[in-house]
């Protein structure tokens, strides 16, 4: 099977001593733009870790560096606390870490099994296609997200845009089943799309993955999230445990008021 049975921590996030992934004094620059500057980062096992701050904080810069898109050119990235580098997005995969981007990189022309197999299908006698197996693995993993899609015929040009983000997360479940990265996965949504994506957030958690989600909306953040990480400016300028603070935090944070 490709989805992974994977092991819930079941601890409370403020007694994690060990993060699952960690980043340290992360600096990247773009010429004479400092995009990050110092900034620290930790994910713990069983957690969603919202990354929140204003459009050019460095929230895109970061998590493309986790995705292996940028390479730091200071810093250190670690898993469970050894040092790694992550020099493309293949390496980041190889580590089980997808990146569910704010553009979905669905192919409107091909199915929903095609779709969650894009560039790994499942073969049988070294070169064939085994098509019987992928859609068996993919109703598995919608089954398992409670992930509701009329056909797997469907060309997901069809699809609503609920229905393709929710394509896009199994895709990433399929194949990660350990850390996932969300660009901002309720943008242009509808309020019902929004609840059922929201829903698939906690979902993910619950399959034993941890999550990073980038997101504008606090409200959002706050249904889902277990901490939060604030950046301004290119630097990391707060930190809180979601049950221990509130959006006017957040908001006095993100605006530097605090």
């Amino acid at each position: 099977m490709v989805t992974n049975k994977l092991l819930k921590a079941g601890r409370d996030i403020t007694s994690k001593s060990e993060p699952i992934l960690e980043l340290r004094g992360i600096c990247k620059y773009f010429g004479g733009v400092h995009a990050l500057e110092d900034v620290g980062l930790e994910l713990y096992p069983d957690e969603i870790l919202a990354l929140v701050g204003d459009n050019g904080a460095g929230k895109s810069t970061l998590i493309k560096i986790i995705a292996g898109v940028y390479q730091p050119d200071k810093g250190e990235v670690l898993m469970e606390g050894k040092e790694i580098e992550i020099r493309s997005p293949r390496a980041s995969m190889d580590l089980r870490i997808e990146t569910v981007y704010q553009e979905l990189a669905l192919v409107d022309k091909l199915d929903v099994v095609e779709n969650i197999f894009l560039g790994r299908p499942l073969t049988k006698f070294r070169w064939f296609v085994n098509r019987k197996r992928m859609v068996a693995e993919t109703v598995d993993i919608l089954k398992r997200l409670k992930i509701s899609i009329p056909s797997l015929k469907e060309p997901v040009q069809n699809l609503s845009g609920g229905q393709r983000q929710a394509l896009a997360v199994g895709r990433a479940i399929a194949w990660s089943g350990r850390i996932v990265i969300l660009d901002e996965p309720t943008a242009a949504l509808g309020v019902e799309e929004t609840r059922k994506t929201l829903a698939l957030i906690k979902q993910i958690k619950e399959q034993g993955a941890s999550v990073i989600v980038i997101s504008h909306n606090l409200r959002h953040i706050f249904e889902v999230s277990d901490r939060i990480i604030v950046l301004r400016g290119g630097r990391r300028v707060g930190s809180r445990i979601k049950s221990k603070t509130n959006i006017d935090e957040i908001v006095k944070l993100i605006t530097g008021s605090l």
